[in-house]
């Protein structure tokens, strides 16, 4: 049996995501902070919620930025919001931090005056949105073009390599909803949130070969 290691730096909402990771797949789900065990896991998810400088300096605290560099470029790697955030070269978000840097982009606020024909909108981005998938890749399988999703962030990615972005969506402007590049693939929407389509792109994670 594969197994699927969901990274634990006390920074995710990680019993929800090992949880339909299980449901969709026959998998083994380790969720661990151990360098040795992610090493050795079939599959990777990177997972997030909460300030990017906490996330960081978590990630560092564990030891982990390296082994999330080496093993989102070798095997089926999954990030997740924040997790996603993470994987740009810096964020805005607490007066600048820098990131992970696997793709380039920056990670902006939304800001406060963010409007559509007039109407102010609310921040964060809370709730259900569509997303327009800009790659095809094996991770969007049996799901619908302009399909919804469940989103909570205040703060989006603008992704440098346009190449590079597998699905976008806008709230007041337009944004990266997905980022995909060799065996590594990221959401800023939560799968584990969205229902049917959701739990369709885990199970697609599952049964990737990280190819495309």
């Amino acid at each position: 049996m594969q197994t699927i290691a969901v990274i634990d730096y006390g920074m995710g909402n990680l019993h929800s995501v090992g949880k339909a990771l299980e449901h969709v797949g026959s998998t083994r789900v380790q969720i661990t902070s151990d360098p040795q065990v992610i090493r050795d896991a079939d599959r990777v998810v990177l997972p997030g919620v909460g300030a990017m400088r906490d996330c960081m300096a978590e990630m560092q605290r564990f030891e982990l930025l390296d082994v999330i560099r080496e093993v989102s470029q070798d095997r089926p790697f999954l990030g997740i919001c924040v997790g996603m955030q993470a994987l740009l070269d810096s964020s805005e978000e607490n007066g600048g931090v820098p990131c992970l840097g696997l793709f380039p982009g920056q990670v902006r606020y939304f800001g406060q005056n963010l409007q559509i024909d007039g109407e102010r909108l609310k921040v964060p981005h809370m709730g259900w949105n569509t997303v327009e998938q800009r790659l095809d890749h094996p991770l969007w399988h049996n799901i619908p073009d302009q399909s919804r999703f469940y989103f909570v962030h205040s703060y989006y990615v603008q992704a440098d390599n346009q190449r590079q972005v597998a699905g976008s969506c806008e709230y007041g402007l337009p944004f990266a909803a997905a980022l995909a590049d060799g065996p590594c693939f990221a959401v800023q929407f939560h799968p584990e949130k969205s229902h049917t389509n959701g739990l369709q792109l885990l199970q697609n994670f599952v049964a990737w070969d990280g190819r495309w």
